[in-house]
């Protein structure tokens, strides 16, 4: 019978064999099984074959009546009543048309964009899992969670899962849509320890991960048409969120020195000033005061993506942009997303005191209640006892070594065509390609057929596209990094 495979899964879930026959028989009718027309099983020949009553296949079949599923006809038998409508099968229907919001169609149109201008990129990524079972792939940037503490962290799990209870209880009004309060606390108290940032709890706001930040104070702050200035190159999703709010993108050029000031016409900044996202450049002293004066200049704000700021290898940590800041220009994004479990999206905003309302209201019309408020509290009591710290401590170790062997072979092996950037921290080393793009091209292709993935970014000059890749390496073995720069050595050779 069409339906009997449908007819043991439901019995399988735990539905009464009543229901489980319904169910079954109107899903074949529905999806073509049983067609207009066709004759169905008698009351008798059903119960015996399923061993039920036949005053419960006349429940069924009367239910399918009633909703004009089938229909009986008098000394011939029940048949199928029910007509599929053929036009609305995908291979026969024109695609339905929506009308979209300017927004929305601002959103579909970079999507395409973003898509054409990646495709070579992870089909590089794709040809090299096809073509390889060994690939060394540089493109995951993820911590090394191997060495995460997870019977600390799972401690802290359980603890509030089991005063949950106890929140509901004691707590008179549900916590705002900013965040736990002693999560903030804590993240303030992390900062002016560790960044040197003095800030007050009640102006930070807990979001899910830095972008949605990024996109919300985009919103927040530029309408369309206003010019919004990003680093070149730079996050994407620093791109995306200005292009979906439908204000104009001013790419600014890079030095040594990190982003070269303009004095932009623009209502916003983003930069990456303690590690340019993806080349790793540190901003100057000198270029951080001047883009401070210009935002002042300008009326204009100033979001700093701290994103990589908690591993350094040589040297002290570089104080944040927002350390310099008297005026309330700067708004300084963080987020948790290296050093926790990729499943706990968590990131956190400091805002300047006469924006934080404004950004609170905003948060909770998309986020009404705190984001993932179990894992909030859990980190709460994570970073208090001194165990977030301790956490970042060992894997600040384990990367130090794994940064300085990556480097050590890079230099040796490749120095020739790549320039590697200098830089002392995060979980990534950039290197620009001293060759031209055509010779590019073949490394690409070879690095594809040596089976090893990495990241791109391409920058437009007087004298055509110039290419850099970014290694991602916390993730990856002693052994693998070593047999990753070898394949990266075939390809350059294969592309002389």
């Amino acid at each position: 019978m069409q339906f009997h495979v449908a007819y043991t899964s439901y019995l399988n879930r735990k539905y009464t064999k009543m229901k489980a026959l319904y169910q079954a028989i109107r899903d074949a009718i529905q999806e073509g099984n049983l067609v207009h027309g066709e004759k169905l099983p008698s009351t008798r020949e059903l119960a015996a074959t399923y061993h039920i009553s036949r005053g419960t296949v006349n429940q069924v079949y009367d239910t399918l009546t009633a909703q004009g599923y089938i229909h009986s006809e008098h000394g011939r038998g029940t048949f199928v009543a029910y007509q599929l409508d053929l036009s609305n099968d995908a291979s026969t229907e024109k695609a339905c048309t929506h009308h979209l919001s300017a927004w929305g169609n601002r959103i579909q149109q970079f999507e395409q964009q973003t898509t054409q201008r990646n495709s070579q990129t992870n089909a590089q990524a794709s040809d090299s899992r096809k073509e390889s079972d060994d690939v060394i792939d540089f493109s995951k940037y993820q911590p090394d969670l191997s060495k995460f503490p997870y019977d600390e962290w799972n401690n802290r799990l359980y603890a509030e899962i089991r005063n949950r209870e106890h929140h509901t209880k004691t707590t008179s009004a549900f916590v705002s849509s900013t965040g736990d309060p002693k999560l903030r606390e804590a993240i303030a108290a992390y900062l002016r320890r560790m960044r040197g940032i003095q800030v007050d709890a009640d102006h930070i706001a807990v979001t899910a991960g830095s972008m949605q930040a990024i996109a919300l104070l985009t919103q927040l702050l530029a309408d369309p048409g206003d010019h919004v200035v990003t680093e070149s190159p730079c996050y994407i999703g620093i791109s995306k969120a200005i292009v979906a709010a439908g204000a104009k993108l001013i790419e600014a050029n890079l030095d040594g020195q990190g982003v070269v000031p303009q004095n932009w016409e623009a209502r916003m900044l983003f930069v990456t000033p303690s590690r340019q996202f993806p080349t790793g450049e540190m901003l100057s002293l000198e270029r951080r005061q001047t883009l401070l004066d210009w935002a002042h200049r300008h009326d204009a704000m100033i979001v700093e993506d701290d994103y990589d700021s908690e591993f350094r290898y040589r040297g002290m940590h570089v104080e944040p942009l927002k350390t310099l800041d008297k005026a309330g220009r700067v708004i300084y994004l963080g987020s948790f997303t290296k050093t926790l479990p990729l499943e706990v999206r968590l990131g956190y905003v400091v805002l300047p005191p006469t924006l934080a309302d404004t950004f609170r209201k905003a948060q909770a019309l998309y986020e009404p209640r705190p984001v993932n408020l179990i894992e909030q509290r859990a980190l709460a009591a994570f970073m208090t006892s001194g165990q977030y710290e301790r956490h970042l401590r060992r894997m600040n170790r384990l990367y130090s070594r794994k940064f300085h062997l990556l480097l050590k072979l890079l230099n040796q092996q490749l120095s020739t065509w790549f320039d590697w950037v200098e830089n002392e921290a995060g979980l990534h080393v950039f290197g620009w390609w001293r060759g031209d793009a055509s010779t590019y091209e073949v490394f690409r292709a070879a690095a594809r057929s040596e089976g090893v993935v990495y990241s791109e970014v391409s920058s437009s000059t007087s004298d055509g596209t110039k290419y850099g890749i970014y290694l991602s390496f916390a993730h990856l073995s002693d052994d693998q990094l070593q047999e990753g720069v070898s394949k990266l050595k075939n390809a350059v050779t294969a592309a002389l």
